[in-house]
This record gives structure tokens, C-alpha cells and sequence, in this order.
């Protein structure tokens, strides 16, 4: 009985154990609060620990790396959720300060780092190691590099790293190396240890947002390289409420088929208030209600519904795949829907630049919950998009905004010719 609590296996979440087979680096990626430091804890100890006391695991030599030594002695070591934390009396390491060391019954040593200092890891070896933050160190690629090179001790060495994920470059390489298993968990998967006004305050302030995914969901977000729009001007456009609105568009980009392998059919609702001047013009993102795998007439129903709800004032389809049949199969469902079709004549790219451009002005702003699109958003390039299959929630966007807001300001702007 006095054992159970420090059998972690028994109380796990399954996202905190190793996973099997032959690998590496162990990326733990989750949210804030997701158990991930605990998680290192026990996988070190599971590293040094023999099945009793005094006798010798898998490591003997292990380095600990976090972002500065006071980071590394306090979260890794002496945290709540640190190695000492989770170690029972009998096989409880001797934290050793002037040499910066944990030093176990059996003679495991783990030593202390800061990646504030790369070269502090030239020279010294080790069988296993645990890194924390990586995704935040100021000197990430140095620091790694180093810590790769005296991992070089044993048969199989192994190193577990746990983060919350940023779109930084190291830590994108780390998990395309064929090497690398991962484990993703959000905030919510750890909830039972949590405070509830902690999950209230961080539900209410971040859910829906793009920065919320990365910090709650432990959602890796990614910023193609030459974006037409990237993750921090989309979290600088965020409002609360819509506001009052004079028109409301429901844009639809259908799919070529209506079937299991088929692309999503990108369905978003926006509204603008288009009063006076069009450079005064605004627009607002309500709703990405896209669809997947579904029929033209499943998808031409959400778009209706989505008429209604909103009471738009049209419904706008592109029509260069599925041509005369889209507003059949619109018709069906409701004939008297206001619709109009679109059809493209230009590429994704050209269509989606002026978009980016009222982005780029202030003049476009998000509610929550739009995930998905600002994803494909995200990675839209000069040189097109970097995303799989195809960008529907981005062209259903494209279309709203030009229906709303570039097509009646060019009107307004052409010139009148008088009568001779």
C-alpha cells in the first residue's frame, strides 16, 4: 500500500506513458497543465530506477535541460510535479547544489543545464535525457546539437521532451526525424488536477483562438514561410461580439464529388457593415461551418441553415467544378434562397491577395472558434498553398469578401459617363 503512489503506471494517463517500439526522442506536446512535467519525472526515473533500491536501471548518466539552471533546478527537480516530488524515500535522489547534480542510491547521476549555455554541454556524456520548453529556448538549435552529441553512452540512448508547441524550426525538425514517437495531450486531459477557476479563467479568455490552441490544446501551429497571413495578425483581429452588421454573406466553395476521399466543402458566414466611404468598410468572420465527406445535398442544407440562422442576405457558390448543378442542388433544398454564383477566373492566389491586403489594413476581424480556417489562412503563400488537399474553408473566405466588400467598392469608385 505504501508503494501504490508511486507507481505512476497505475495512475497514468495514457499520454504520459512511453510508447513502444524502437525510437529515440519521446516528444510529450501538450497544453498547459497536461502533466507533461510529471511525465518526464517518472520516465527519468523509470531510466535509473532497478527493480529495487540499490539496483542499477537502464542509465546511469542523465542530463536535465531547461531553459535557464533555475528553471531546470525548480520545475525539474524540486517542482511539485519534479523528480524528487515523484520518488519514494528509499530511492530518492541526494540533490547535491555545488555541483549541480541528483545523485541516486544506485549511483545514477543526473546533471543539471541551462540552454542559455550550449557550451556547458561540450564534453560531458550521458545514456539518457530529459529536455523541458524546448519549443521557448532562446538558443535552441545550439543547445540541442550539443546535448545530440554527448548522448553517446549505452546501447540505446534516449531522450524524452516535453513542450508546449511553437512554431519554431527546431522543434519541427525534431519531429520529422523518423526517430522521433509523440504523445499530444490538452489542458483538459489533466483536468482532474487542476483548479477548477484555473480551467474556468483560461476556457473563457482563450478557447476559440488560435493562441488558445497552441497553449490548451498543445495544437503545433504552423506559419508557412512568405504567409499572406500569419498566427499573430489573425490573434490582433479578434473581437468578442459581431456589432451590428448591414449585410451578411453565407459563401460556399464546393467539393468536385461528395464522398469519403473527396476535399471539404468550405462553408464561412460574413458580415460587414458597408455605410459611407468603402475604405471605411469592416467586416467581420462569424462562422466557419465547413463540412467534410459530405453530399451536395448534406452541404447545400448547412449552407441554407446557415441562411437562416444568420439571415443572410445571399448565398455565394463558386461554380467552376460542379457548374449548373451547384444551384440545382441549392434549389432543391430551398427554391426562393437569394443566390448568386461565382465562377473563377483567376487563381487562388490573385483572388486571395486583396483579402490578405484588407487583413493587412484592420479592416477584417475574427470571432472565436475559426480554427480550421485560420489554419489553412496560415498557410497561404505567394507560391501558393502549403497545407494539404485543398484551401476550401480559405476560397469559401475569399469569395464572402469579395462579394461583400472588394466587388461594391470597385463599383463605387468606377467612374460615371455622362450622356453626350
Amino acid at each position: 500500500m505504501l508503494a501504490l503512489p508511486y507507481l505512476f503506471e497505475f495512475w497514468a494517463f495514457e499520454h504520459q506513458l512511453p510508447p513502444q517500439g524502437d525510437w529515440r526522442t519521446w516528444v510529450i506536446m501538450g497544453g498547459r497543465g497536461a502533466g507533461k512535467t510529471r511525465a518526464g519525472a517518472e520516465w527519468v526515473r523509470s531510466m535509473v530506477e532497478g527493480s529495487r533500491p540499490m539496483d542499477m536501471g537502464r542509465a546511469r548518466r542523465v542530463a536535465l535541460v531547461g531553459e535557464t539552471l533555475d528553471q531546470t533546478r525548480e520545475v525539474m527537480v524540486f517542482g511539485e510535479s519534479g523528480i524528487l516530488a515523484c520518488s519514494p524515500p528509499d530511492r530518492r535522489p541526494e540533490w547535491q547544489a555545488t555541483r549541480k547534480r541528483l545523485v541516486w542510491p544506485n549511483g545514477a547521476v543526473a546533471q543539471v543545464f541551462s540552454a542559455h549555455d550550449p557550451e556547458s554541454l561540450r564534453g560531458p556524456q550521458f545514456d539518457a535525457a530529459w529536455v523541458d520548453e524546448l519549443a521557448k529556448w532562446k538558443k535552441a538549435e545550439e543547445a540541442w546539437d550539443m546535448l545530440q552529441f554527448g548522448l553517446r553512452l549505452g546501447d540505446c540512448p534516449r531522450q524524452c521532451v516535453t513542450t508546449t508547441p511553437k512554431n519554431v524550426p527546431i522543434l519541427k525538425a525534431i519531429l520529422g526525424n523518423s526517430t522521433t514517437v509523440v504523445t499530444r495531450a490538452p489542458t483538459e486531459a489533466n483536468r482532474a488536477y487542476l483548479a477548477a477557476s484555473f480551467l474556468e479563467e483560461v476556457r473563457a479568455r482563450y478557447a476559440g483562438t488560435r493562441l488558445g490552441r497552441q497553449e490548451l490544446d498543445g495544437v503545433l501551429l504552423e506559419d508557412a514561410e512568405g504567409a499572406l497571413w500569419t498566427s499573430a495578425m489573425l490573434e490582433g483581429l479578434r473581437l468578442e461580439e459581431a456589432g451590428e452588421l448591414d449585410r451578411i454573406v453565407v459563401a460556399v466553395d464546393p467539393p468536385v464529388t461528395g464522398h469519403k476521399g473527396s476535399d471539404e466543402c468550405g462553408i464561412v458566414v460574413v458580415g460587414a457593415n458597408c455605410q459611407g466611404n468603402p475604405a471605411d468598410w469592416r467586416a467581420v468572420v462569424i462562422k466557419d461551418a465547413t463540412v467534410s465527406a459530405a453530399t451536395p445535398a448534406a452541404w447545400a442544407r448547412v449552407a441554407i441553415a446557415m441562411v437562416e440562422e444568420y439571415g443572410a442576405d445571399r448565398l455565394v457558390a463558386e461554380v467552376n467544378q460542379g457548374g449548373d448543378m451547384v444551384e440545382s442542388v441549392i434549389r432543391q433544398i430551398d427554391p426562393l434562397v437569394p443566390y448568386r454564383s461565382v465562377r473563377a477566373a483567376k487563381g487562388k492566389i490573385a483572388r486571395a491577395e486583396p483579402v490578405a491586403a484588407l487583413y493587412e489594413q484592420g479592416r477584417v476581424r475574427h470571432l472565436r472558434g475559426l480554427g480550421g480556417l485560420e489554419d489553412q489562412l496560415c498557410r497561404m503563400t505567394t507560391r501558393g498553398y502549403e497545407g494539404k488537399g485543398s484551401p476550401d474553408r480559405v476560397d469559401a473566405l475569399v469569395w464572402a469578401l469579395h462579394e461583400l466588400m472588394i466587388e461594391p467598392a470597385a463599383k463605387w469608385r468606377r467612374p460615371r459617363v455622362r450622356g453626350l
